[in-house]
Order: C-alpha cells, then structure tokens, then sequence
C-alpha cells in the first residue's frame, strides 16, 4: 500500500512518539507527547497512528475533518487543528525531514552478483553492491556503499565515489565521474556523446567528443534523463544540483551548487548556469549562454539571452479558454498591419 494511504503501516516503518518527532524536527508540540505515529498521510486519507501535514493554505478546510494522530502545521492554522500538532516554520521541510525516519532503503547487499560481469582491470571496493546484469568496464574505480542495479552500465575509467547509488538500467560513459552519494535514477544516460556535426560538401561530418562528465556530491539525477560529454573539456555539474526526469544537458553545459531543474527542460552545449537558480519544466535555453546565480526560470520559458541579474524570469504563456486563445491569435495576426497603418498616418 502507498505511503499516505492512511491505511496499513508503511512496511519497516517503526512508530515513534509523538513528543520524540517533535523533538528531532525542532518542533512546538500542542498535545499528547505519548501519541505514536508510524506512517505518513495526507490529511483526507489519514487514520489513526497517521501523521499529516498542512502548507499549502488550499488543504485548510481538510484539517478540521482530518482522522490523523498529529499534524505539521503553521503557528497560523493551530485553531483548527482537531488533533496533536506540531508547530513549525516551514510545515513543508518539516514533513521532508519526517518522511526521512519512514523511508526504508534495502540494506546494501555487498558483493558482485553471479550474473553481472566486472572487468578484471576494474576496482570494486569490497563494500559495494554490484546487481544482476551490471557491467563495470576496465579501469572503474568503484567506492565503498556504492549500489550500482541491475543493468546498469559504468564505462570504462568511471568513477563512482562513496554511496553513489545507481538504480537500475543507468548507463555512465567512459571517464565519467559521480559524487559521493549521488543518486542516479532508472534509465538515464551519463556521457553519451554530445551533438557534434560539420558540414563537409553536403553531408554532416561527426566531431569526436574527447571530454567526459564530472558531476558533484549530494546529486540527483532524474529518470531517462541524459547528460552529454564534452566535446573538449567537460561538462560539469556542482554539489547538490538536482534534475528531474528527461531534462536534456548537452555538451560542455556548467551547472552551478544547488540548482534544480525540473522535467523536460532542454538546455543546449556551453551554456553555464550559476548557483541557486531554479529553472521550472520544459522550459529551453540555448546554447552559450551566461546565467548568474539566484535566477528563477518559470514553467515553458525559451531563453536565447545572457541573465546578469539575479530575478525571476519567463516567457511562458499560459493557458486560456480556447475561444479567448483563438480571439488574442487574430489580434496578434493584425498587429503588423496596425503598426504599418500607424506609421503611415499623418502627425
């Protein structure tokens, strides 16, 4: 059953007080400290022995009808809380670190499975984990606690630092290099070769790719999300920079510390972008750009300019009713013949 189903507890879940919950998240607790909760919920679908959580102010009126033994909240939805609450700043990093204590990894299971095949100029440290179908090219150097899944793929000179976790079906290209306790999810592609073609007298000429990619500690890579190497130096992502699934990195592309990306955005060769930015899904920047840290890139937004100046940007247009779409479609058809009529009018 999933998690916030209010039903059966998670599986090797362990309940926890009340009081001791909110002692580990820092947080004010208004109720009964020998409560137990062992599983999370929403607050619609939460039973007893469930902890909820409110943040966003739209969930409010869910509160007052919640069955859950205790909720995250803010100081300013306390009034309506029916059950034991814990009052916190941020209800939502709250409830991050609570799903930590219920979250259940398998335990690391070290060795090299019988059916995954090691080159023997490979380094496997003994305390990883190697799954069925995985294949660890010559010259990997692979970490103590690093779990690479079944059918994964490291290149050739790969190197998988501690806790590195590939899920399964990762392919990483050779020389590519991971962080200590990245994480790699199913699907993606490190180290493909980036799109590279000349001309030559009517026909594409492929330009070899000689670099590789250098991704830092604390990353996640999202699902059938592909990053490609460089075509000279290397493309290079920061520590704890996050992409969601099928986000497109191409060649020589510099992710600063801490930004995030999330799905579907494109983001084409040599473009460097700064610390601390976040770029919302599909959105596309092109290629050889600049963009500083702290930059907010709203949902479908095309970038085709240098940002130099931290702030929020988008160019996304949203959604309307389609007779009001089709109705600003023919006002924008008449807009050069308007501005043509304007110049051509008498001052």
């Amino acid at each position: 059953m999933a998690a916030g189903s209010g039903g059966d507890p998670v599986a090797g879940s362990d309940a926890i007080s009340v009081g001791e919950l909110a002692e580990a998240l820092g947080a004010r607790l208004v109720g009964d400290p020998d409560e137990r909760v062992d599983r999370p919920a929403t607050l619609a679908t939460a039973g007893p022995g469930a902890l909820a959580f409110l943040s966003n102010p739209a969930y409010r009126p869910q509160l007052k009808e919640t069955r859950a033994t205790a909720v995250l909240l803010a100081e300013s939805a306390l009034d309506d809380c029916p059950c034991a609450a814990l009052v916190v700043d941020d209800p939502y990093l709250a409830w991050c670190m609570a799903l930590e204590r219920f979250a259940r990894e398998p335990d690391l299971d070290p060795g090299i499975h019988d059916r995954a095949h090691v080159d023997p100029e490979a380094r496997v440290d003994p305390g990883a984990e190697i799954g069925p179908m995985a294949v660890v090219e010559a010259g990997a150097r692979i970490g103590a606690g690093v779990r690479v899944g079944p059918g994964c793929v490291v290149g050739r000179d790969a190197r998988l630092e501690r806790d590195v976790r590939l899920t399964a079906n990762v392919t990483l290209g050779p020389g590519v290099q991971l962080g200590e306790r990245t994480i790699v999810h199913p699907g993606a592609v490190i180290g493909a070769d980036g799109f590279g073609l000349a001309m030559d007298q009517g026909h594409w000429r492929k330009v070899p790719q000689l670099g590789t990619v250098r991704i830092g500690a604390d990353c996640e890579i999202g699902a059938n999300t592909t990053i490609d190497r460089g075509a000279i130096d290397d493309t290079v992502l920061g520590d704890d920079v996050r992409l969601d699934n099928q986000v497109q990195v191409a060649h020589n592309v510099v992710i600063g510390d801490h930004t995030a990306i999330a799905g579907c955005v494109g983001i084409a060769g040599s473009t460097r972008i700064g610390r601390y930015c976040m770029i919302a899904g599909a959105s596309g920047i092109g290629g050889h750009l600049e963009i500083c840290d702290h930059v907010v890139i709203t949902a479908m937004s095309t970038v085709l300019d240098s940002i130099s100046e931290p702030g929020q940007y988008g160019s996304g247009i949203p959604a309307r009713p389609l007779r009001a779409w089709q109705r600003t479609l023919v006002r924008l058809g008449q807009l050069e013949r308007l501005f043509r009529s304007r110049r051509r009018a008498p001052r």
